[in-house]
């Protein structure tokens, strides 16, 4: 049975993924820093499904991200949610808080839409901060659990082990990964593509585009709101900075660095700016200067990012060489 290059370069991908997976919590000092790593590359992922695929520019990541912490967070504090059902409603307030600043952002294009994602990015900040009975406001939501994985009031698996819970966030990231590789590769995605493209032309043949950049905000701020409750599960609080506007540039920077337009890009950007952040604030205290200077690199050199900078070295690693020039010096002297 014969495969497209497409399938083969999916079934690559994906490999690389899940290879990447195992060997991080080996490779890196601690499973919580790995952990971490996975967190925040769901959250690359469901950036790039925007900004890659859509063509948008948001700074809205931030509130998802934090939309997703805060309400799984509070949902098991007080009402004592199962983990599931609480990774659910994380879910659900990412999708849902996606769904009204899309509706209303994209309503503007170009400048305007930006500006607008940074307006609710810096509105959710303060409503956030005010609302200290609620949120814990500076101090953060203290006292979150991690509540172990269970069916029906049964407990299969404990989550108290920073390894075993680098475990199930692995799964969780590989399952999105797949089923946002596929959604990509679909009808959906394809239009998702002539949308940013050129969004008259898409409109012209028929697609109602703004329902499809809505779609795609929804499904980035489900994906985020998963990584924001996970990140509450990780660290047993929500701190404020989940939902500040540097969350959103932090998510943004590591999409862009680990290559727009891909999903493996996300986890490369996820991973080099945690490690950058890990490693060199225990050097130098100023250490995001240095992530500015990468990120300038990035854009001046590698223009695909560290992704496409490996595809690039890659194919000039394995390119083929020329093919010999036919002799025609024999043929010149028979003339």
């Amino acid at each position: 049975m014969s495969t497209t290059p497409t399938s083969s370069i999916w079934r690559g991908t994906t490999l690389l993924a899940v290879a990447a997976v195992v060997l991080m919590p080996v490779i890196l000092p601690s499973p919580t820093l790995a952990t971490e790593i996975l967190i925040f590359a769901l959250a690359a992922l469901a950036s790039n499904l925007l900004l890659g695929y859509t063509g948008l520019l948001s700074f809205g990541q931030g509130v998802f991200f934090g939309a997703g912490s805060y309400c799984s967070a509070l949902v098991m504090i007080h009402w004592h949610f199962g983990l599931f059902p609480a990774l659910l409603v994380g879910i659900l307030a990412g999708a849902l808080t996606a769904f009204v600043i899309g509706a209303l952002a994209i309503r503007r294009t170009g400048i305007y839409f930006v500006m607008l994602t940074l307006s609710f990015s810096q509105m959710a900040y303060f409503v956030a901060y005010t609302m200290s009975s609620v949120t814990g406001g500076d101090n953060g939501l203290l006292n979150v659990p991690r509540p172990p994985v269970s069916v029906l009031g049964f407990e299969l698996l404990s989550l108290a082990s920073p390894l075993v819970f680098y475990g199930f966030v692995a799964l969780l990231f590989l399952a999105v990964f797949v089923a946002a590789r596929r959604v990509i590769h679909s009808p959906f995605g394809s239009t998702l593509v002539a949308i940013r493209e050129n969004e008259n032309r898409a409109s012209a043949v028929g697609y109602d585009t703004r329902q499809f950049k809505v779609l795609a905000f929804v499904l980035s701020g489900a994906i985020t709101g998963l990584a924001g409750a996970l990140y509450a599960l990780l660290l047993n609080f929500v701190p404020l900075s989940n939902i500040e506007l540097a969350t959103s540039e932090h998510i943004l920077i590591m999409t862009i660095i680990g290559g727009t337009g891909s999903l493996l890009g996300s986890l490369l950007g996820a991973g080099s700016i945690v490690l950058l952040g890990d490693v060199l604030s225990a050097l130098w205290p100023r250490w995001p200067m240095l992530l500015g200077l990468a990120l300038i690199a990035v854009v001046m050199f590698l223009r695909g990012g560290l992704w496409g900078g490996l595809l690039d070295l890659k194919n000039r690693l394995i390119r083929s060489p020329e093919p010999p020039q036919p002799d025609t010096r024999q043929k010149d002297a028979a003339q």
